[in-house]
């Protein structure tokens, strides 16, 4: 039997392992948390309230306040680990319903997807056992990016994927494409409304705060000052300044919060 037949056995017993679809359940839960925690504070923002930061580690932040919250920041931990293991085996060895091109670019944005639960993951596991989200912020990274040949060049192509992400993510709300992640129930008629508007909103809200990120690091590239690029926090404080910026603020919270809804609704009809 040869390396393809091989992998594709693999895929097939991943798909049809029921154990892996209860902790990548766990995992959307943890997610939807994350986002709706996220949302809260970005309301809590726009309200004018300057405690904890608008971003997943300031949402992690919030569930470790008390026992029963790292508590759950365990389990939390815990479901982004089965999210990094099932988006690693589609990076690997999955999307084989797909072909050439389009196989590879689902496999590459998976790897993508491995990356981001996995510091989710660590940043649980941290705060869990109470050693904090470790020192430095978006701005010391850049910094460091920018200390090394190439810097600029390599802080601006950072910028320049979030965008695509962003508009990535965009896309997948506009054409609803996210159903295809969704069982046969949702994706019929009778079943769908709700969830689907969640996911266009979320989507499309979610995508627009990224970009809004993508351009910090842009503008960092361009003046070369670190101080200029920032992560979500940062970027919804942008949106605070801006004309409008509480109101604007509160539309997009609303949009975060209805992906972290949707979450909960892909962990209920999850299609892998």
């Amino acid at each position: 039997m040869d390396a393809s037949a091989n992998a594709g056995q693999l895929s097939r017993k991943v798909d049809r392992s029921d154990g892996l679809d209860q902790l990548v359940r766990v995992g959307l839960i943890s997610y939807g948390v994350v986002h709706l925690l996220i949302a809260w504070l970005a309301l809590r923002l726009a309200f004018g309230s300057s405690s904890g930061k608008a971003s997943a580690t300031g949402a992690l932040a919030q569930l470790a306040q008390n026992s029963a919250g790292q508590i759950s920041l365990f389990i939390v931990a815990l479901g982004f680990v089965a999210l990094v293991v099932w988006q690693g085996i589609e990076a690997a060895i999955g999307h084989r319903h797909e072909e050439g091109g389009k196989r590879t670019l689902k496999r590459v944005t998976s790897a993508g997807k491995v990356i981001i639960y996995a510091a989710l993951a660590v940043s649980a596991f941290r705060m869990a056992v109470g050693a904090g989200s470790g020192s430095g912020g978006t701005d010391t990274m850049t910094a460091k990016l920018m200390s090394v040949p190439g810097g600029q060049l390599l802080v601006a192509g950072v910028g320049v994927g979030l965008i695509v992400v962003a508009g990535f993510l965009i896309y997948m709300g506009l054409t609803e494409r996210f159903t295809e992640m969704l069982d046969s129930g949702v994706r019929s008629k009778e079943g769908r409304t709700a969830i689907v508007w969640l996911g266009k909103v979320g989507h499309i809200a979610k995508g627009i705060a990224l970009a809004i990120v993508g351009v910090l690091f842009l503008y960092a590239a361009g003046t070369h000052d670190p101080n200029k690029s920032g992560g979500l926090d940062q970027a919804l404080h942008k949106v605070l300044q801006q004309p409008f910026g509480s109101p604007l603020l509160v539309l997009i919270a609303l949009g975060i919060a209805c992906y972290g809804l949707f979450c909960f609704a892909w962990a209920r009809h999850l299609n892998r």
